[in-house]
């Protein structure tokens, strides 16, 4: 239970914090002196190759479409646009759902209840999951197909030294990244129930990666399937959010830019789209220099 102290304290330190970035601000100063900030994201592509549902942008330009919405909207002749020598604006048409290119699954995504509560939507996701603490865990020693098991995910934290806490964002590196332009893209190595239901008991409330799925590929999923005819091959990984709360990462990229497996923060704050079970993120590692 939190006490009138606790209460008051936290309220000195959000005043402080405050004053601190009111002050810095006003200085001309960075917020993150000394630090360097890595892209992790890839970006929202017009069919792209790495997308088994592709997405369409349909580019408006400034001298056709662009011109003719503005002559339409201000009832202007291209004469009258005398600042831009008669070209108009530039617009983009996004056709594409909210799993494509890099995005921020919610719990909803598993399915409508979560730990026997209803599933939250990605605009109800807590911000403070999404800005938080990173590991990079390196498994790309895991063959492509293979499962990422709990004892893999042990082993590495043993090698990096480093104790999970909660709340740490989890950045596995499989690599598949770079192949995204090509249909090897899908080749990489994922997580089961039991791993998923690991971190997540270590207090982990997201897991990034640097593929097209949390999970196995696909084709893994289904022939293991079709072999056995068990349907708890199909998709452990995310089914695991119906157990247990979490967020995903999806088609991360460039965890090999990050120098040093912890020690850096993340923010991957998601697009705020009502009642949808995912949404697009420009995902970026804050790291000290």
């Amino acid at each position: 239970m939190t006490t009138r102290n606790e209460t008051a304290l936290g309220s000195a330190i959000k005043i402080e914090i405050s004053l601190v970035i009111s002050a810095t601000f006003a200085r001309g100063e960075s917020m993150f002196p000394n630090t360097r900030l890595i892209d992790l994201s890839v970006p929202l592509e017009n069919e792209a190759v790495s997308e088994p549902l592709p997405g369409t942008i349909h580019y408006v330009e400034h001298q056709a479409e662009g011109r003719a919405q503005m002559e339409q909207f201000f009832g202007v002749t291209p004469d009258d646009l005398v600042w831009s020598n008669g070209e108009g604006w530039a617009i983009e048409e996004v056709r594409m759902i909210t799993h494509t290119g890099t995005h921020v699954d919610a719990p909803y995504h598993y399915g409508r209840t979560s730990a026997g509560q209803p599933a939250k939507t990605i605009d109800k996701v807590p911000l403070e999951w999404c800005f938080a603490p990173g590991v990079v865990m390196d498994v790309r020693h895991i063959e492509p197909g293979a499962e990422i098991t709990v004892d893999d995910l042990r082993g590495i934290l043993d090698r990096i030294e480093y104790s999970l806490k909660p709340g740490d964002i989890i950045l596995l590196q499989t690599g598949a990244d770079k192949r995204i332009h090509s249909k090897e893209y899908f080749r990489q190595p994922g997580l089961g129930r039991d791993g998923v239901l690991w971190l997540i008991e270590q207090g982990i409330k997201v897991i990034g990666i640097d593929a097209y799925t949390l999970d196995r590929p696909f084709a893994d999923m289904v022939g293991d399937f079709k072999r056995t005819g068990d349907g708890r091959h199909i998709w452990p990984a995310h089914f695991a959010g119906l157990t247990s709360e979490y967020c995903q990462i999806e088609k991360l990229a460039n965890l090999d830019q990050i120098p040093r497996p912890h020690g850096f923060m993340v923010s991957c704050l998601p697009i705020k789209i009502k009642a949808a079970s995912a949404a697009w993120c420009r995902a970026v590692a804050i790291v000290p220099e």
